[in-house]
């Protein structure tokens, strides 16, 4: 399975400070926003990467993840010029996809729970067609809304409805067979320019090749699009760092976790930020784990 990380947009909701640094380069804590998503793909098993930023952006991306392999990754980059929807990702990537399967997160979500790694290995080894997540919300009406039967099986998706036919909201992580790539090439875009999601999604579900992975009680799934919802994704961090002694999305860890990389070389990616707190713990990480 291939992914792509969808790190586009201008992030105005979160001016000034972005008219200067991409709203995925900010940081939630104690690492970089985009750090999430990528520990999200990683958790996955994916180790080949596309990033689709703004031209402005490129080398800021470039210089914080290079090209994957100090994580034993293979990260590349496409340029999006202006927003043209999420589904927009799978036209300019694909050439990465291939043919094969596409695992897409939103660059600006984060996603935490016990057994999240679990929950992703079975939604990838079960994958048929297409898998989305859902997370109850207490405001459902502000988000596409899915309802499935007891098999799991979409059987309805709206977007923002006035009346929800369920209160499970659908997160920005999305899991495609390789048929997403013609299927959201032909998508018409909308008055905007915009691909969206939801037709492809729909398009899916139409074929009855839609499915929705409930994250239940005990998973946490954050948006990170405005001020306020930034502010509370860190202190979301900041509480489970610092009550349980472990990072959330330390991706030299889940690299050397999920056998990407061995412990002398999670170790010497700790050295290099030896004077940060994050550093201190990939270190003390690979020392536990013989490095």
């Amino acid at each position: 399975m291939k992914g792509i990380i969808l790190a586009g947009g201008t992030g105005t909701r979160l001016g000034p400070v972005t008219k200067a640094v991409s709203k995925q380069l900010l940081q939630v804590y104690d690492k970089p926003m985009i750090y999430y998503p990528l520990s999200v793909l990683m958790l996955a098993g994916v180790r080949e990467i596309l990033v689709i930023v703004t031209p402005d952006d490129l080398a800021g991306y470039r210089r914080l993840l290079g090209d994957g392999s100090a994580l034993g990754l293979e990260i590349g980059y496409a340029v999006q010029h202006e927003p043209r929807g999420i589904a927009d990702a799978f036209v300019l990537g694909a050439g990465h996809v291939g043919d094969d399967q596409v695992a897409l997160v939103l660059g600006d979500n984060i996603f935490h729970g016990q057994g999240f790694s679990g929950v992703l290995a079975d939604a990838v080894k079960n994958l048929d067609g297409c898998t989305l997540f859902g997370y109850a919300v207490a405001d459902p009406e502000r988000y596409g809304v899915g309802e499935a039967d007891a098999t799991g099986r979409l059987i309805s998706l709206e977007e923002k409805p006035a009346v929800p036919k369920s209160r499970r909201a659908i997160t920005g992580l999305y899991l495609y067979d390789n048929d997403v790539v013609e299927i959201a090439a032909r998508q018409r875009p909308s008055a905007r320019g915009e691909r969206e999601i939801t037709d492809v999604n729909r398009a899916y579900l139409e074929l009855g090749r839609a499915s929705l992975v409930d994250l239940g009680r005990g998973f946490a799934w954050l948006d990170t699009g405005t001020p306020d919802s930034l502010a509370e994704a860190a202190k979301y961090v900041q509480i489970i760092e610092n009550r349980q002694g472990v990072r959330v999305a330390c991706v030299e860890e889940i690299a050397l976790r999920m056998g990407f990389i061995d412990a002398e070389a999670c170790r010497l990616l700790g050295e290099e930020l030896a004077n940060s707190q994050y550093g201190q713990y990939v270190m003390r990480v690979a020392a536990e784990s013989g490095g």
